[in-house]
């Protein structure tokens, strides 16, 4: 159990990330994102935080997974800067989208994060096949939200 210990700063680095869109997500939630037209495919509100509890510790233990495996092993240092990238595109998205209200460049910002986090999966998948599983769910997450985020786009 001791050994799980070492996940907390990764898993704590990825609610950080999550912090500064929640910051940003609690101001947005105003009459301007209740006015807009969303698809009827838009998931209940209270849907989001159990999801992103979930999502955010299972990247934080895939990166420790994969940090553990030492830096100096080829690919380790790529793949966690891969990791690094999505997370910052991942924190982003919401200043975008529910601070700035800028719909077209925070869809933009998920595409970026799609193809980043697709490139971590890949680069994780020859150093640790459970980190690259634990991705997955993400990746699915970030698909529907940027389809959920190009609707909500095209009807307003």
């Amino acid at each position: 159990m001791h050994t799980w210990v070492g996940a907390i700063p990764f898993v704590a680095l990825c609610f950080l990330a999550a912090a500064v869109g929640s910051a940003t997500t609690e101001t947005g939630a105003s009459s301007w994102y209740r006015e807009l037209e969303k698809p009827s495919f838009q998931p209940p509100g209270w849907v989001f935080g159990p999801v992103w509890t979930l999502l955010y510790t299972l990247m934080g233990i895939a990166a420790w997974r994969v940090w553990r495996l030492g830096t100096s092993r080829p690919g380790v240092k790529r793949a966690l800067s891969l990791f690094g990238l999505q997370l910052v595109l991942n924190a982003i998205w919401s200043p975008i989208f529910f601070g700035a209200h800028w719909l077209g460049i925070a869809l933009i910002v998920l595409v970026a994060l799609w193809l980043a986090l697709t490139a971590t999966i890949v680069a994780f998948r020859p150093l640790d096949r459970p980190a690259t599983l634990m991705l997955v769910p993400y990746l699915a997450w970030v698909s529907f939200a940027t389809v959920l985020n190009a609707a909500i786009l095209n009807l307003n």
